[in-house]
């Protein structure tokens, strides 16, 4: 029978590494034929109230190995505010998050899981990145400089510190309330956080530079980087939100560019790649799939003289499938009662009413 797999959930079973892994395994499968990943549909429809945009963000998919697919139905309300539009915000009339992922079964077609998508939302993203990490980062990486304090920079650092030895993180946001909260939230963590006033000392020095904000304009400018530098961001544009955390200086200065699935650039119009492209700035030749260095069909490493720009381009149903198949089998494993009889889903196959 179907289970209910909430947040808390996910926040006590699902580990650091367990989630790398599980990426690892979504990225191969995808690059070798073995997984299915549509790019993901987004719509945005106006309502009633003058102030709230409805958003919907929709992904499906499926990963063999883990004989599991998905469908993450997104439902959310973007709130209209012209004194804040260098940045989405997304505010729900009540404080809840409406999105459900469900998780279906490869061998029978039924429904394994409803799953709570607020803390795999940046979890999945986070693990992601610190795949990319341990495929393509220096070895010795030891200072990472971070762009955002959020719900995306927390689980981020946090991967990218569990695949690299990171000593020192130096943060910044706009606002100061928010870099000291950062700095207590990573209070556990067996680094030191270090708060700065200028975006630009986030840059200085560092090995990885990881860009993890809702701006929809750069926070990071190419001209600051230095050689030998891994520079990550998470923030994308696509048909309904032209966005992006990185200016052109970045993607014209980068040898390599690594992004997680190419047919989504495609799809979802991510203009801020397509245009750089188009400009003659980007060789497309230079332009990998995170999923082919997975799979060993390609290599790409950071150098010392070069600067290496992971663009952690979209979300992808495999991440959900992934972190779901491992979570279900262990709540599953540990005995749970929150259960949906499966009567209640099920409707006769293929039944129609006599003509």
């Amino acid at each position: 029978m179907p289970i209910i797999i909430t947040d808390d959930d996910a926040m006590r079973l699902l580990s650091i590494p367990e989630a790398i892994e599980g990426m690892r395994v979504a990225f191969s499968d995808l690059a070798t034929g073995k997984a299915v990943n549509p790019p993901r549909l987004r719509y945005k429809s106006g309502t009633k109230d003058p102030r709230r945009n409805y958003f919907a963000n929709i992904h499906a998919g499926a990963v063999q190995s883990y004989e599991a697919a998905c469908v993450r139905a997104g439902s959310h309300f973007m709130l209209m505010d012209e004194r804040n539009s260098e940045r989405r915000t997304l505010d729900n009339p009540d404080p809840v998050n409406w999105t459900i992922i469900i998780l279906y079964s490869l061998k029978t077609g039924e429904p394994l899981a409803f799953m709570h998508e607020t803390h795999l939302s940046g979890f999945r993203v986070g693990a992601t990145t610190g795949l990319a990490v341990s495929q393509c980062a220096r070895e010795d990486a030891q200072v990472l400089g971070l762009f955002g304090t959020g719900n995306q920079a927390f689980p981020n650092c946090r991967a990218i510190c569990a695949v690299r030895p990171i000593k020192t993180v130096k943060v910044y946001s706009p606002s100061v309330a928010h870099r000291e909260a950062f700095k207590r939230r990573m209070a556990n963590e067996p680094i030191e956080v270090v708060t700065v006033d200028d975006p630009r000392e986030v840059v200085r020095g560092s090995h990885i530079v990881c860009c993890a904000t809702n701006s929809k304009v750069p926070v990071l400018q190419g001209e600051w980087l230095e050689p030998g530098q891994m520079v990550i961001s998470i923030c994308n544009s696509d048909v309904i939100d032209k966005r992006n955390e990185v200016d052109e200086t970045t993607f014209a200065r980068a040898s390599d560019i690594v992004i997680n699935d190419w047919e989504s650039v495609i799809g979802n119009r991510q203009t801020e790649l397509l245009d750089p492209i188009e400009k003659g700035l980007v060789d497309r030749a230079r332009v990998h799939e995170l999923g082919d260095i997975v799979a060993g069909k390609v290599s790409v490493k950071q150098t010392p003289d070069s600067i290496l720009y992971y663009k952690n381009n979209t979300g992808l149903a495999i991440q959900f499938v992934a972190c779901g198949a491992i979570l279900h089998r262990k709540l599953m494993e540990e005995g749970t009662n929150k259960v949906i009889p499966g009567e209640w889903l099920a409707s006769k196959k293929y039944s129609l009413p006599p003509v």
